[in-house]
């Protein structure tokens, strides 16, 4: 008993311990970047619960993709090795606790109990399965091989692009804008995820084009790529709330604008993953869409210092 629970202790402290380190060597206060993310959940879970009636149930949802991932096979089995079954249900329990905490503290600040009680009951219960995040299927994707971020995007937000359409439908049936909206900003958010992934550098050299229009070449495909799977949700809202047309053309510039700023932050820190001040930056830009005017050509000039050693 007493070894297990000092195992647990180890387990995590160590986890806390590389998280604190990541953000150190991206030069930034553990603290500071704690309460950075902190505010940003809040002001994300704001806007949810402002857009749409329906944030109660999608909440929940939103919980359950996250922690989906901690329950994923050949993690479980690694763990399970590692500790043993009994001290691995313990650790499955306690992770999934912990991810509950910004999730239940918001819907106590709304007062919401029945949402809170599914969620721990969820939790408890993903907690003690194990499955597999990767399907192995092939879904026909729309987009040309090259620009392989929409074609490995597409397929593995499948689902997610299946419900944005569903939830538009569902807005124009209810006569609910900011539900369509709501919609429209989870294939934007889709699209930008696309882009926060590595790419090994001989794809990139393989562009021959230096700095500039390489980054414009990104936007580019990324603008029209983005459009077409917009189009559907764009001329359904168009349609049915046409006196809300300018308000939909506003948020679809934002949305590009993230999609923008997704590619420029990446490629800042290019062939490095996104380090801990550019995610900032970026972060600031998602829950706080004017900063986007100001941060992003900011982000485009460090992303062509990166690039410069590898395009020429």
């Amino acid at each position: 008993m007493v070894q297990g629970k000092q195992q647990m202790k180890e387990y995590f402290a160590l986890q806390f311990n590389m998280i604190n380190r990541r953000f150190r060597d991206g030069g930034v206060v553990p603290i500071f970047a704690y309460f950075i993310f902190a505010i940003g959940f809040y002001l994300l879970s704001n806007f949810l619960f402002k857009t749409t009636e329906f944030a109660v149930y999608l909440y929940p949802f939103l919980y359950i993709n996250l922690i989906g991932r901690l329950s994923e096979t050949q993690r479980c089995e690694f763990l399970t090795i590692c500790f043993g079954d009994n001290q691995f249900k313990k650790i499955r329990i306690a992770e999934n606790l912990i991810f509950t905490i910004p999730f239940v503290s918001f819907l106590l600040y709304k007062q919401l109990i029945i949402p809170i009680l599914f969620i721990l009951l969820v939790s408890l219960i993903l907690a003690l399965l194990n499955f597999r995040t990767k399907f192995n299927y092939t879904i026909y994707s729309p987009f040309s091989k090259r620009p392989f971020e929409f074609t490995t995007g597409f397929r593995n937000t499948f689902p997610l692009l299946i419900l944005a359409y569903v939830l538009v439908i569902i807005a124009a049936s209810v006569n609910n804008f900011n539900l369509g909206i709501f919609s429209l900003m989870i294939v934007f958010g889709s699209s930008f995820s696309f882009y926060l992934s590595t790419e090994n550098e001989y794809f990139v050299w393989s562009y021959n084009l230096n700095p500039r229009n390489f980054l414009i070449n990104k936007i580019k495909t990324a603008l029209l790529y983005s459009a077409a799977l917009t189009i559907p949700i764009v001329v359904l809202l168009s349609f049915y709330f046409q006196q809300n047309i300018g308000l939909l053309f506003i948020f679809l510039l934002i949305g590009w604008g993230w999609v923008i700023c997704g590619i420029v932050t990446k490629y800042s820190s290019y062939p490095n993953e996104i380090n801990i001040p550019n995610g900032m930056l970026l972060a600031l830009c998602l829950t706080l869409p004017p900063m986007l005017v100001i941060l992003t050509p900011i982000l485009f000039y460090k992303a062509e210092k990166r690039l410069e050693n590898i395009l020429k």
